[in-house]
């Protein structure tokens, strides 16, 4: 038998399969760095959608806080303007009612009696005044409460004065306050 020497023909195989092998391994590596680079651009391309998306829409909120600022200030001013427009009404609508408290002052005010000072705050009002007598400020008081327009008379003081001019005549000097109430429209009318 011949003796064949098979060592360079397997050394040969071995470098032709490890070749190959080599280029089945470069071409994995090249493929999968493809396959990688291509979903990197991928999800490159969605994070970069997505921050697109997320700044229209801060942009979008942006305008619509404003717009809510705005209409927020317009519902102030509307507010103002309706809390305007009440005192107005209000005013419009007790405007006789001083001429009415006036003239009930008067009605009510008997003979020998005179204010000095009528002071109103809000609904109560103070009277300071001089009268001939206590029986004049009896009757005073008797028709200020008989009154539709006044209630909770109060005297809170009272004192004789002597007159300068004539030592035997004497006043007495009074304070007192009461409060005002509007009576209802079926009353007013039947004045």
């Amino acid at each position: 038998m011949a003796q064949i020497n098979l060592l360079p023909w397997r050394e040969r195989l071995r470098e032709e399969r490890k070749r190959e092998f080599l280029t089945i391994v470069v071409g994995f590596v090249i493929i999968a760095g493809g396959l990688v680079f291509l979903v990197d651009r991928y999800f490159n391309r969605e994070i970069d959608m997505q921050t697109a998306r997320n700044d229209f829409l801060r942009g979008e909120i942006r305008v619509l806080d404003e717009q809510v600022a705005e209409i927020n200030q317009l519902r102030q001013q509307k507010e103002d303007i309706r809390a305007r427009m009440n005192v107005i009404t209000d005013l419009q609508g007790t405007r006789p009612v001083i001429v009415r408290i006036f003239d009930e002052l008067v009605r009510t005010l008997p003979d020998g009696v005179f204010y000095e000072t009528v002071t109103r705050t809000e609904n109560v009002i103070a009277v300071e005044g001089v009268a001939e007598s206590y029986a004049r400020i009896t009757e005073l008081m008797r028709r200020l409460d008989d009154s539709q327009w006044f209630t909770a008379t109060d005297l809170s003081e009272f004192s004789v004065v002597q007159s300068a001019e004539s030592p035997m005549s004497a006043s007495i000097s009074f304070s007192l306050t009461l409060n005002i109430e509007l009576p209802n429209q079926e009353e007013q009318t039947g004045d």
